[in-house]
């Protein structure tokens, strides 16, 4: 996919302005053939709206021997990003929810932290 500013309309309209999920979350696939698995965020990439969750995705890359890096040849299976509108965060009971923020003032500053919207229960780990 093209960067950011080589797009046009109709492709940017699939990227979400924000994306609320962040690495190390815990998520649930909604929609797919891995629909139902959970796993941790790998990485999210902003500029196209899409996450790597661990172990879902899963792709065969064909990869040539290179005896100086110590490459061996073959088949490796690795992960491949999925739509962010296709997760959802799971909350520390499992609880798959949307996520919603909550401004906080502690001593002066003010903290915006991410809450689950069906439980109220605190997403941040900090």
């Amino acid at each position: 996919m093209a960067s950011l500013s080589k797009m046009n309309a109709s492709e940017k309209a699939g990227i979400p302005k924000r994306i609320r999920i962040k690495k190390d979350d815990m998520v649930k696939v909604l929609v797919g053939k891995d629909k139902g698995k959970t796993g941790k965020v790998l990485e999210v990439k902003h500029d196209l709206g899409r996450v790597l969750v661990e172990g879902i995705s899963m792709v065969k890359r064909a990869t040539k021997p290179n005896p100086a890096k110590g490459i061996k040849g073959g088949f490796q299976e690795k992960e491949s990003s999925i739509h962010v509108s296709n997760v959802m965060i799971l909350t520390a009971g499992g609880i798959p929810t949307r996520i919603g923020t909550k401004v906080e003032t502690v001593g002066g500053k003010t903290r915006r932290t991410r809450i689950a919207r069906k439980t109220g229960e605190v997403l941040d780990s900090k």
